[in-house]
């Protein structure tokens, strides 16, 4: 499409009842980000109510018309989307705006490939319109869904503002309210949210729409978090979260086992692992709207009535096939169902048993078939391969939901975005103890493959080359490895964390994997880069295989305006609860300046000044740690290893230099209005 056009969404397909509406990007850096907010207006182009604006915040309607999807990370850059049932939007409502912005000074003029596209339920792709005029905008209008009679119109429009979220929401009829300094201090930094009883509603301050302060992961020690940046529109929705902090126990020692709603611990077979877990997660979700909501709309599931059922049997052949389980969702007396099938313990999806459950769904006019496995999927690259006849006229699609990402979004609604009411809550609270049991199978990807040990051995030997299929499963787990600890560590913190994938623009994906591989057999290492919301840079990972050693770093910008030596002491101060091993590198236009260890350079932080006085752009800090041998996730495991040092690193560094940043760069802000006034 091109600018200020319109298209009717019943002339491009029959299936226009719900749509999903993606918004894409990517910059050069791999830094670039922006967050998608849409905006329900009336006839007289205003919201009716503060309600009606969704955003991170408040992320999803009531009666299920809007819900944002959330992010996910592409070959070049990252695609966010938003689910519209479009027989849910409300009478009163007239246009759908759908929107970005960026925040702390980014433009949309930094980043590449602006693009929408609208997709019916399926999946398949109905239109799609570019942006190629942003420059200094901080906030864009991509495109708007109205209504023309009985049916509903696309306009894309690309009209952008100078004035960020907030110049947008204003527009349209948004209270705006800017937190000032004094508010954004009341609370110290670094203390959690008042610990409250599970079954009473705690305390919400953050009605302004502000990122809560959230403590550093439960794995970690505690750490000085980054603090949330203040946005200005208010919201009036409260929600339901749990806190972190456990209340006392009333037993008389450690023998004594809380009750669990869900036990696991005496579960021993495979088969008793998946028909536990698939009745667990299925019966879960159709208790708690808002987490059944968030694992079915990205598959194309409207929003209503929702009924779960397991052990089905249904006609195929000779003999009826039992999946796993079935989703049925009711919405203005149409029906949507789901074929389950579900893995755990890592066993491999099979792709016979899978193709079947995809005949029986077109034969029977089912929409989906959605797997369940430890296995994180790829990008290009399906966990099992499954033909589609094309001669049917009903369409099936088949998707996949790893128990990383079902981890993932139980956390961030009970721990940050919160549910309905204080047992829904508990609901969620149970199932994460139940998927982060020992004995549930649920815990993710958690095996580096057969081909592990043989390509570690070849490294030390010498003896692997370019080409070497083993190679490129390597990496292959080395990416879905990547993709889990994003998830993970984006639940603990409630924040967006997103595997960072740096190749040339139009390469495929496995063309990708497959350089990486070569890579992987002339240096011996794995790399991986992921961006972590409100902090600082890309946080690097390098798997060392000849060493055996992982580094974890950060680099680190010099705020303009300082002096040198000014930098150098503010950013060794800011790192004061750093470890002692910590390697600090001065990163300068022509190469490499000098370096050195945290515990040398504190009582002398001159000694990272470059002795030809060469102009300092940053500083590079890493931590080093040794990786496990095996393959799997035991505490000597490579997996066990990679978590361990992220966590680490977050904790200990990321959180404290993100301080740094914020401060340093305030202070040219301050010295310019002091000269101003």
């Amino acid at each position: 499409m091109t600018k200020g056009s319109n298209v009717s969404l019943t002339a491009l397909s029959e299936d226009t009842d719900a749509v999903v509406v993606s918004l894409r990007w990517n910059s050069a850096t791999g830094d670039g980000d922006a967050d998608v907010s849409v905006l329900l207006l009336d006839a007289d182009g205003k919201v009716r109510s503060d309600t009606d604006f969704f955003f991170y915040n408040n992320p999803a309607a009531a009666d299920g018309s809007v819900q944002l999807l959330g992010k996910k990370p592409t070959d070049d850059g990252n695609e966010d989307r938003i689910s519209l049932d479009l027989t849910a939007v409300p009478a009163g409502v007239e246009r759908i705006v759908v929107a970005a912005s960026q925040y702390g000074g980014s433009t949309f003029g930094e980043l590449n490939d602006l693009r929408v596209t609208v997709a019916d339920r399926a999946g398949e792709a109905l239109l799609g319109f570019s942006i190629t005029d942003a420059g200094v905008e901080s906030a864009f209008i991509f495109g708007e869904l109205y209504r023309r009679g009985t049916d509903w119109k696309f306009r894309a429009i690309g009209q952008g503002y100078e004035t960020g979220l907030a110049g947008l929401a204003t527009d349209f009829g948004i209270t705006v309210d800017e937190e000032s300094d004094e508010e954004s201090t009341d609370r110290p930094m670094g203390t959690a949210e008042p610990a409250t009883d599970p079954g009473t509603v705690p305390p919400t301050p953050s009605e302004v729409l502000v990122v809560p302060e959230q403590p550093g992961p439960v794995r970690s020690s505690p750490v000085e978090p980054a603090s949330p940046r203040a946005r200005g529109p208010r919201t009036v929705k409260k929600k339901i979260t749990l806190p972190r902090t456990v209340r006392p126990t009333l037993a008389e020692n450690d023998s004594w086992r809380p009750a669990r709603l869900f036990p696991a611990s005496s579960l021993k077979s495979d088969r008793e692992r998946e028909m536990r877990a698939t009745s667990v997660l299925l019966s879960v979700m159709a208790e708690v709207p808002e987490f059944g909501r968030r694992l079915t709309a990205a598959f194309g599931a409207p929003a209503g009535r929702m009924q779960t059922f397991v052990e089905v049997a249904l006609p195929h052949g000779d003999s009826p096939k039992r999946p796993d389980g079935v989703i049925r969702v009711e919405r203005a007396g149409k029906l949507w169902t789901a074929l389950v099938e579900t893995k755990t313990n890592g066993n491999a999806l099979r792709s016979e048993q899978v193709q079947n459950y995809m005949d029986i769904a077109a034969r029977r006019g089912y929409e989906a078939v959605i797997t369940l496995s430890n296995d994180v999927e790829l990008e290009g690259r399906p966990l099992v391969d499954v033909r589609t006849d094309g001669r049917r006229k009903h369409k099936v699609t088949l998707w996949h939901l790893s128990w990383a990402e079902v981890a993932h979004q139980a956390q961030l609604l009970i721990r940050h975005e919160g549910v309905g009411n204080a047992t829904h809550a508990w609901l969620l609270q149970e199932l994460l103890h139940y998927l982060q049991h020992e004995n549930s199978g649920c815990h993710g990807f958690q095996n580096m493959g057969p081909a592990w040990v043989p390509v570690r051995n070849g490294i030390d030997a010498e003896t692997l080359c370019q080409g070497d299929p083993r190679a490129l499963e390597v990496v292959e787990s080395w990416e879905q490895l990547v993709r889990q600890v994003c998830l993970r560590l984006g639940g603990e913190l409630g924040r967006k964390a997103l595997p960072v994938q740096r190749a040339k623009r139009g390469t495929d994906p496995q063309t990708r994997r497959v350089a990486l591989a070569d890579q992987l057999c002339d240096d011996g290492r794995l790399t991986a880069e992921m961006r972590i919301e409100d902090t600082p840079g890309v946080l690097a990972i390098v798997a060392d295989l000849r060493t055996g050693k992982l580094r974890t770093s950060v680099d680190v910008q010099t705020p303009e305006g300082n002096y040198p030596l000014t930098s150098v002491k503010r950013l060794v101060r800011a790192l004061a609860d750093a470890p002692a091993d910590l390697h600090v590198e001065t990163l300068i236009e022509d190469g490499k300046g000098p370096r050195g260890t945290l515990e040398r350079l504190r009582p002398e932080p001159g000694d990272l000044l470059p002795k030809d006085g060469a102009r300092i752009i940053g500083f590079r800090l890493s931590l080093f740690k040794s990786m496990g041998a095996t393959r799997g996730n035991a505490e000597t495991g490579f997996i066990r290893s990679v978590d361990d040092a992220v966590d680490r690193f977050y904790a200990s560094v990321v959180a404290q230099v993100s301080a740094f940043e914020r401060r340093s760069a305030s202070r040219p802000r301050v010295k310019e209005q002091v000269a101003a006034g």
